[in-house]
């Protein structure tokens, strides 16, 4: 028996000890505090749209595809700020306001048109777009929001007529002409002023096309040219042709607007080049950073826009000795091909000695001068 109360004694001393284990309190974990919610992420701002309307096409060798490389620059320095889009061979006609009316739809806030003839459909697009902003190549309207932009291209037409008044022959020079517009007048005469500086006996002829981009007509035109004794040829068109019926011709040509040597490396005298990338980037950035604003811009040899490149092996030292000068001078400003006195078709005086023509004599000259051949297509 006294074992027994023994083992019942342990077991309810056993029992009491489990019981006050269990009534005591429990020291419950420290909740860590919640870190807090981590901040949003701001947004990342929408990419600018950019929109580029093109009159032929980007594979022309020339106008256009010196134009896509401008918009590849800005894809280049501007990465996922920008996307940019083209519609390639857009006619100078209704289609224009159609096409540019319809990258305005599509989000675009920033269009680019890249002919003369795109002027007014643009302005009709512009004004019903405030908050798209307009840029027109070549063109003089502009409103709130369109501003124009353009390339001296008559500074590489004169470094071209320089080295063409050397090499030729016969002394007589050939322009296949696009359309009688002041810029492409002022480009024939340019070219022919540089060749009658190295050389006053210099003639120069001129066959019309009436169209910027149309190959065949442009091959009739040079052939026509060299036929009638034109032995060096420059061009206001757009695409390689010229220089290729030169090469085929045996005679000499230039490239315009890009490089072409590669289309006639034997008749490649040099080319003169638009580089429209440094004044493209400067539109974007002016768009992005808030700072655009309508006007017009006007960039040649100085702002890097224009150039004379791949000028041949057998150009004279001498010659290319002086386009490296004019080069210069057109950087500093010292030099200026419009200088006077320069004479007319007519003989009469258009700009006195020691004049330099101003942007306004400039964006109007609808005349031929002295040493150009026949008449201004509509010039009474």
């Amino acid at each position: 028996m006294n074992s027994k109360r023994a083992l019942l004694a342990a077991g309810l001393g056993a029992a009491m000890f489990a019981a006050l284990v269990g009534c005591g309190k429990k020291e419950e974990p420290k909740k860590e505090a919640a870190a807090p919610a981590p901040a949003p992420a701001a947004a990342k701002p929408e990419p600018l749209k950019i929109a580029f309307a093109y009159v032929g096409p980007v594979g022309d060798g020339g106008w256009t595809f010196a134009h896509d490389n401008g918009r590849k620059a800005i894809e280049k320095e501007f990465g996922d700020k920008v996307v940019t889009s083209f519609v390639e061979k857009v006619p100078e006609s209704a289609d224009a306001e159609r096409v540019i009316r319809d990258m305005a739809g599509q989000g675009n806030k920033l269009i680019f048109g890249t002919t003369f003839g795109y002027m007014e459909p643009m302005l009709k697009v512009a004004a019903d777009n405030k908050g798209v902003k307009f840029e027109h190549a070549t063109g003089y309207k502009t409103a709130d929001n369109m501003r124009t932009y353009d390339s001296r291209t008559y500074e590489g037409a004169y470094m071209a007529g320089v080295i063409a008044g050397k090499m030729t022959k016969s002394n007589t020079l050939g322009v296949v002409g696009s359309i009688p517009i002041p810029e492409v007048i002022r480009n024939i005469n340019s070219f022919t002023m540089g060749a009658q500086s190295v050389n006053p006996k210099i003639k120069t002829k001129v066959v019309w096309v009436g169209e910027w981009f149309n190959p065949p007509k442009e091959t009739e035109a040079a052939t026509a040219l060299i036929n009638g004794g034109a032995d060096v040829l420059m061009q206001n068109t757009d695409s390689s042709a010229v220089l290729q019926t030169a090469e085929k011709m045996g005679k000499r040509a230039f490239g315009w607007d890009s490089d072409m040597t590669a289309y006639g490396p034997k008749a490649h005298l040099g080319s003169a080049v638009i580089n429209w990338g440094p004044y493209y980037i400067k539109a974007t950035r002016d768009a992005l950073d808030g700072k655009w604003a309508t006007g017009q811009a006007w960039w040649g040899v100085k702002e890097g826009a224009i150039d004379m490149v791949n000028v041949a092996a057998d150009v004279p030292a001498d010659i290319k000795a002086k386009i490296d000068e004019i080069k210069a001078g057109l950087k500093s400003g010292n030099f200026h091909p419009w200088t006077g006195p320069i004479v007319g078709q007519d003989g009469k005086e258009v700009l006195a000695k020691g004049v330099v023509a101003d942007d306004k004599f400039l964006g109007g000259v609808k005349f031929y001068v002295k040493g150009v051949e026949g008449k201004v297509p509509g010039d009474k």
